[in-house]
């Protein structure tokens, strides 16, 4: 027997994507907790499906629990990740930095709160935090709704949401022409080995954070300094292999990523503050570049 709610399950998709990605950091996770959410729709049988009067609400609501569930096996999970854990960066998928042809239901929204700055704000939170801070603030659920899904009262998630809330930079953040003209510079300096231009591009107490995974080679620990990150960008350009830099938007903000013998081997995004580069996140585990490469 057809499913009666199949149009509108399937056309859930790109929400809970979304919301998953936003949650966990991890495209590939999040692809794993939808297909799992579908999975225990249609372990229903027709007549608990029938019982159903909102198909995406229960959606959401199954997704964002299985995302609580795995927040709080991810601190013992990257006690054993090797280096530094940074969230999987996404591409924009209508630039040739990412794969051409993609099911629009597949597509994430790019928006604030997926820059890569948000993102690790996010991961900052416990998980009750970030999901009644994401689902309330990002998504718009109502706390009734997010205690549901939390199991708590909407009085204690409203309490959640507000100290998650606390920890978001409100500062104002150069517009977007403004931070690719930052990050184009970078680029420039950074092929042409400018160290003195590098040095005036970051701010004098920036932070680079690499992220191999132990399955690419990057900088173990945190680089502290806009100088001692200049001359670690230096030293890459002039002893590494031989890259392309391009110009990508990466977590809707302006990045680059670096090809190598047409391969994208490693993605950087930036956060900027007062025209000067004050963090910059290197991903370079191949795991996480599977939504930059795959054909």
């Amino acid at each position: 027997m057809t499913d009666p709610h199949l149009p509108e399950v399937i056309k859930e998709r790109r929400q809970l994507i979304n919301v998953a990605y936003r949650l966990l950091g991890s495209l590939a996770e999040a692809e794993d907790v939808v297909q799992e959410t579908y999975a225990r729709w249609y372990a229903l049988s027709a007549g608990q499906r029938a019982e159903v009067t909102v198909p995406g609400a229960w959606l959401t609501t199954v997704a964002s629990r299985i995302c609580l569930d795995l927040l709080g096996s991810a601190r013992a999970r990257r006690e054993s990740y090797v280096g530094e854990w940074i969230p999987e960066p996404v591409p924009d998928r209508s630039s040739s930095g990412g794969r051409a042809c993609v099911d629009p239901a597949d597509r994430i929204t790019l928006d604030e709160s997926i820059s890569m700055a948000f993102l690790i704000v996010l991961d900052s939170m416990t998980p009750a935090e970030r999901v009644s801070f994401v689902l309330h603030d990002v998504f718009r659920y109502s706390f009734a709704e997010v205690a549901d899904i939390v199991g708590r009262s909407p009085a204690a998630c409203r309490q959640l949401a507000f100290s998650a809330r606390r920890r978001i930079d409100t500062s104002r953040s150069p517009s977007g022409t403004e931070r690719s003209e930052v990050v184009r510079d970078f680029k420039k300096a950074w092929e042409t080995k400018d160290i003195e231009a590098l040095i005036g591009l970051l701010d004098p107490q920036a932070i680079a954070t690499a992220d191999g995974g132990g399955l690419a080679l990057a900088f173990r620990d945190p680089i502290n300094g806009g100088d001692q990150i200049a001359h670690a960008f230096i030293e890459i350009a002039t002893y590494g292999p031989a890259v392309t830099l391009l110009e990508r938007t990466v977590n809707g903000q302006p990045g680059l990523v670096a090809q190598l013998d047409g391969t994208i081997v490693s993605v950087y995004a930036f956060d900027i503050t007062h025209d000067r580069i004050s963090r910059i996140w290197a991903i370079r585990n191949p795991e996480k570049l599977r939504s930059w490469t795959a054909p």
